[in-house]
């Protein structure tokens, strides 16, 4: 296990209620409700919420990718990420596909600019070998 050297940021979260709840961040600048996915509740899930992080973070790590390619990227360059929730055996786990859209780019360039982004991003760090991940150049 990688050894953290030094914090850049740490988020923080106080939530009730679990997955019919609340979650709002020490800054205030995230305060949602919660509720079971495919229910009727008012507010988003885990899931969700685990997605939109990603997906912010890997349009991100291909950002540096492309910085060090120095490939300009797209105005509407978009990461469209589905993270399942489901179980085996009476136990759940999570599954996700990132798909990918990076128009203009060639599709070498792109793939390269993918590949490079899933080795980086922390989140394809924290969920490689734990869950299924397929990231789709689309």
């Amino acid at each position: 296990m990688t050894q953290i050297e030094k914090v850049l940021y740490t988020g923080k979260t106080h939530t009730t209620g679990g997955r019919d709840g609340a979650s709002r961040s020490s800054d205030g600048r995230l305060d949602v409700k919660l509720s079971s996915p495919g229910s009727a509740g008012a507010g988003t899930n885990p899931e969700q919420l685990f997605a939109a992080g990603w997906s912010a973070c890997f349009i991100g790590a291909i950002g540096l990718a492309a910085a060090k390619l120095k490939v300009k990227l797209p105005a509407d360059l978009a990461v469209d990420t589905e993270v399942d929730l489901g179980s085996t055996d009476g136990a759940y786990f999570l599954q996700a596909r990132l798909n990918v859209s990076l128009p203009g780019i060639d599709r070498e360039t792109a793939q390269s600019l993918v590949d490079t982004a899933h080795q980086t991003c922390p989140y394809s760090k924290a969920t490689r070998g734990n869950i299924n991940v397929a990231i789709n150049l689309v």
